[in-house]
């Protein structure tokens, strides 16, 4: 059973579900809350808040649970946002019974993000989509649109 919090609820969409759907009908599902948000976006608190073909916005507002030992807000928050955003970029242009898994990623952390920063804002955009191969990159920013962050990635395309 989905949990739910505000108007998005937290879960899985079946692999049979997603047959029946584009990737870009199933990433705006997401969007509207038509769909469920995986459990990891209920965990860190970020929003999947706009896409099309080729294109994905995730925002979060950085809070004291992203930290790191030292104070910090966790790499990882910048790096699940980046992978997410990336990768659904890619799936975003796959037509009904394709699905794609990410093979690799890059990163690069360019500014310390605390939650003083306030909200930021991933944003992935496919730079190549083959037949079987899908690169994206992506870029982290603030309020102010500094780059906080940015990434490639690979992804592999599959029928699913």
């Amino acid at each position: 059973m989905p949990s739910r919090s505000g108007n998005k609820t937290y879960g899985t969409v079946s692999a049979d579900e997603q047959k029946e759907m584009s990737g870009l009908e199933f990433v705006q599902g997401l969007v509207k809350g038509s769909l469920p948000l995986n459990t990891m976006a209920k965990t860190l608190g970020y929003d999947i808040t706009e896409a099309e073909n080729g294109r994905v916005v995730i925002t979060v507002e950085p809070n004291d649970t992203h930290l790191n030992p030292a104070g910090g807000v966790h790499g990882g928050l910048s790096a699940t946002l980046l992978d997410s955003c990336m990768g659904l970029a890619i799936q975003s242009t796959l037509e009904k019974g394709v699905s794609s898994t990410t093979l690799e990623f890059k990163i690069s952390l360019l500014r310390p993000i605390t939650p003083d920063t306030g909200l930021i804002t991933a944003e992935g955009v496919v730079l190549s989509r083959g037949r079987r191969v899908g690169t994206a990159e992506g870029r982290i920013t603030d309020g102010k649109r500094r780059l906080l962050a940015h990434g490639t990635t690979t992804c592999l395309i599959f029928s699913s």
